[in-house]
């Protein structure tokens, strides 16, 4: 019964590409040119941030130049994508596009590049909005691919372990040091949540990486909660060519 129920809603509903509609085989797939557009991150990356680099895949702990001069409140980070191409088509249809059906397939991708880096006490905890923007456009999506991971690695997550008490512009179009300024101070940990802080590894979760303003303003909230080691993870990574 369950498999005729299954043949019937594929017949209704059959499964397209994530990103062009295009007809594929399964649910939550890429066309063969999409698939090809999609630039996932692999090979020599930046142990913090995920970004990719030139070198020898053997090297470890690999850190760039940024990350050097500046090191982040986390200890490791890592993106699926590259905010390119299909990967932002991708970014943005989930954020703007009302395109909820993205965050379970992008939170595999997400759950495959940080597993070395999870342990099973990890809480995985998302970028929150502020209240007035998430009642405008009805939910977090950095909310939704949190949860995606978690179930994937079968780890406790809380969706309101932070929250943004100053609502902020948009970042698009500000330089480095005007968006650390800019979320200064606006992100902190739920009085509520505390408890489930204090002393757990934390996984946060994010859309995309340009600066790391946000991810850095999450980090320091989670570590003034007392919780650690911190980790991050994110969609798509905003990269020059390499």
């Amino acid at each position: 019964m369950r498999d005729q129920l299954q043949t019937a809603v594929a017949l209704i509903y059959p499964p397209s590409c994530l990103a062009c509609g295009a007809w594929v085989a399964a649910h939550g797939g890429l066309c063969g040119p999409c698939w090809r557009d999609t630039g996932f991150i692999e090979g020599v990356v930046c142990e913090t941030c995920g970004i990719p680099l030139l070198g020898d895949v053997s090297e470890t702990d690999v850190r760039c130049d940024a990350c050097l001069d500046a090191p982040p409140p986390w200890d490791h980070g890592r993106a699926a994508l590259l905010y390119r191409d299909t990967g932002r088509r991708l970014v943005l249809a989930l954020k703007h596009g009302d395109r909820q059906d993205i965050a379970k397939p992008a939170g595999h991708w997400m759950a495959r590049v940080i597993a070395p880096f999870v342990t099973p006490d990890t809480l995985v905890v998302p970028v929150p909005l502020h209240y007035a923007r998430l009642w405008k456009r009805r939910f977090n999506q950095s909310a939704l691919l949190a949860r995606a991971l978690a179930r994937e690695h079968k780890l406790g997550w809380c969706p309101d372990a932070l929250r943004r008490i100053r609502r902020t512009a948009a970042l698009e179009g500000k330089g480095r040091r005007e968006r650390f300024a800019h979320l200064d101070g606006a992100i902190t940990a739920h009085p509520r949540r505390a408890d489930l802080l204090r002393d757990r590894p934390v996984l946060l979760v994010d859309d995309v990486m340009t600066s790391g303003a946000t991810l850095h303003a999450s980090a320091r909230a989670c570590l003034d909660a007392r919780a650690g080691p911190i980790c991050v993870v994110t969609l798509a990574r905003v990269a020059k060519d390499t």
